[in-house]
């Protein structure tokens, strides 16, 4: 390899790794939001969902992952399509808003569904984690202002 080739393959490489801090600094914040929005949904929901998933409650764990994943994707949508980290922040945060209004909608339409995830209802917390994926999927597609 000539000198010339060497060096434009060291200015790929060092441009590349110029967005490592970028890259950090939006993975901490996003994680940050992510446990945060675990630890609201977890208080706002009447049954402990921790606990529940701990002892192998299938329905519990249906309700929480579809959250998570219905969180996670509109703030992945945030992320790419921000033009700045306090842009990605205000969208992340709405994105956790509408989750959290998700769940308050679901538990009005089916008031049950706070004792049937308790009791391993499996059926009920697929819908719930399904209606979570399916807002959260609808919120990343809205966020390609």
């Amino acid at each position: 390899m000539n000198g010339r080739v060497s060096t434009m393959i060291g200015e790929k490489i060092v441009t590349s790794f110029s967005g490592l801090l970028g890259f950090g600094i939006y993975f901490v914040v996003s994680v940050v939001l992510l446990a945060l929005f675990s630890l609201i949904y977890a208080r706002i929901t009447p049954y402990k969902e921790f606990a529940l998933i701990s002892k192998g409650n299938l329905a519990a764990a249906w309700s929480f992952s579809g959250a998570l994943l219905g969180f996670a994707i509109p703030l992945a949508s945030a992320i790419s399509h921000s033009v700045g980290l306090i842009d990605m922040a205000i969208w992340g945060t709405l994105a956790l808003i509408v989750q959290l209004l998700t769940f308050s909608a679901v538990r009005r339409i089916f008031p049950a569904i706070v004792s049937d995830i308790p009791e391993n209802h499996v059926a009920q917390g697929v819908f719930l984690g399904v209606v979570s994926l399916v807002t959260g999927i609808l919120n990343a597609a809205c966020m390609t202002y």
